[in-house]
């Protein structure tokens, strides 16, 4: 099971990145998959999450509207497009799966049941 985040870069506020997050050994339509991010002195927070087969996503408060999440299972590729980036959204940004026998509800978005984590993947907005 490999899980690779990239596409992180720097960009300036009201940008837009896309992030990808490229998996492999394991069927992706049956795992969901969250994006998290850390910035520097603070916890982990979790940004968005999909299901298995993409059809119902969540994401917290602070990106509604302006992050989208989505798979691609032919590519096997979760994507986070962002847009119009604060200087708040800066943190490296990780992709995880959430393993659905550990029997935690996924939605919550909150990497309890995640069992696999992608290396980070650096976001610094400037204002």
């Amino acid at each position: 099971v490999q899980l690779q985040a990239s596409g992180g870069g720097a960009v300036q506020a009201g940008g837009s990145l896309r992030l990808s997050c490229t998996t492999s050994g394991f069927p992706l339509e049956h795992y969901p998959i969250g994006w998290f991010r850390q910035a520097p002195g603070k916890e982990r927070e979790g940004v968005s999450c999909i299901d298995g087969n993409g059809a119902t996503t969540v994401y917290v408060d602070s990106v509604k509207g302006r992050f989208t999440i989505s798979k691609d299972l032919a590519k096997e590729t979760v994507y986070l497009e962002m847009n119009n980036l604060k200087s708040e959204d800066t943190a490296v940004y990780y992709c995880a799966r959430d393993n659905p026998w550990y029997g935690n509800d996924w939605s919550r978005c909150d990497g309890a049941g995640m069992d696999y984590w992608g290396q980070g993947t650096e976001v610094t907005v400037s204002s």
